[in-house]
């Protein structure tokens, strides 16, 4: 946000007295004896509504941010000014440092990257990980495609911690035994094949289905990397969220009475809307089961069940702001409820068409190199 300020100057008068000219300068801009300017009274936001009146939602949002799903370290929900200083200045440094110019000189790197080698001196934070990961030992990604944000989330002022807010150690719940069962098959089926075997191994993301991440949700987290923008239309039956990473779109239908049949699980699941006074309400159930074996921190579901069951709820509190709060619940599956809170803010910018996938020549590059790699391998043995 740019922030204008607006400087004042006192007006000076001049009396004439006879044939002498008298330079009076007033105290706060007032000629003397003038009564005092009434002071002007700020202006009072009022919640913008849509012809049916409701809450207008419309726009386009962004949900970046420092801080990440979990807490990382002991503590409480809040951070110190000082804490939230240090995070938001190590965030800028990093940014500014990727975008150096590069030296058009230097040698080719090493024979598998270079990794760590790439990253700005002094302790990395978990989101500088991601990036490397992402990027590669190679720098798959320069700093001109990163936009993970450079704030911490504040909720009425207050810097917090992580997203999760209960419970209050801002960690997701311990699983139940089931729980731990289902993410033990699921890392066993992955360990079956190689991760280069086949298309289905490779990423819902990389398959063109859905996000690097849970960008579209539910619920909807920031991917810590880029993208992470949103676009709202809205009517009276309808509420449809675009989210820019992989052009995910959910469409919210308002009021219906009843789920879709247990047995239909689409993408993103089964979202029906109400409000509640001035907040947007969300129920989704009939999550796809492949979303909800997502496992990575870029996920919540850690292998959720068909029982989960996801509420969202969207209050708008400023003319730049909306208030995102979701609860993820799923007995079967976690010990406990949780709860996630994170703020939305309004950008003036356009949402464009995510293209990165187009044609899609990554997927048999890299199942053409590793079956290239397979037949290096066994030449050998021969």
């Amino acid at each position: 946000m740019t922030r204008h300020a607006t400087q004042f100057f006192g007006a000076v008068f001049v009396l004439t007295l006879g044939a002498a000219a008298v330079i009076v300068t007033p105290v706060n801009g007032q000629a003397p004896g003038a009564k005092p300017a009434p002071t002007a009274k700020p202006t009072r936001w009022v919640l913008p509504r849509t012809p049916d009146g409701k809450p207008d939602l419309q726009g386009n949002w962004t949900n970046e941010t420092q801080t990440p799903l979990e807490r990382m370290s002991a503590g409480g929900t809040t951070l110190t000014d000082e804490q939230a200083k240090k995070i938001e200045d190590r965030a800028q440094f990093v940014e500014e440092y990727r975008d150096k110019a590069s030296d058009p000189n230097r040698p080719a790197p090493p024979k598998g990257g270079e990794a760590g080698r790439l990253a700005p001196p002094g302790e990395r934070s978990f989101i500088e990980q991601i990036a490397e990961a992402a990027g590669g030992g190679v720098g798959g990604y320069n700093g001109f495609w990163l936009d993970p944000g450079l704030k911490v989330i504040r909720i009425d002022g207050v810097a917090r911690s992580s997203i999760i807010v209960d419970p209050p150690n801002g960690r997701i719940p311990g699983l139940t035994d089931l729980g731990k069962k289902r993410m033990a098959e699921i890392a066993a089926r992955s360990r079956k094949f190689g991760e280069f075997d086949h298309p289905e191994m490779r990423p819902l993301a990389d398959r063109c289905l859905l996000s690097f991440g849970s960008n579209a949700g539910p619920p909807m987290l920031p991917n810590y990397f880029y993208n992470n923008n949103y676009q709202i239309v809205q009517t009276p039956d309808h509420i449809v969220i675009l989210a820019e990473m992989v052009h995910d779109t959910r469409i919210i239908r308002m009021n219906a009475k009843s789920h879709i049949n247990a047995r239909n699980q689409p993408w993103l699941g089964d979202s029906i809307g109400h409000w509640e006074g001035d907040t947007l309400v969300v129920e989704t159930t009939n999550i796809h089961p492949m979303q909800r074996e997502q496992t990575s921190i870029l996920w919540a579901y850690r292998g959720s069940s068909e029982n989960l069951k996801v509420t969202e709820r969207f209050t708008r509190t400023g003319p730049d702001t909306i208030v995102y709060r979701f609860t993820m619940d799923d007995p079967t599956v976690f010990t406990a409820p949780f709860t996630g809170e994170l703020p939305f803010t309004k950008i003036d910018e356009m949402v464009y068409e995510y293209a990165c996938h187009e044609g899609n020549y990554a997927m048999s590059n890299i199942l053409s190199g590793e079956r290239s790699k397979e037949r290096e391998a066994a030449a050998k043995k021969q």
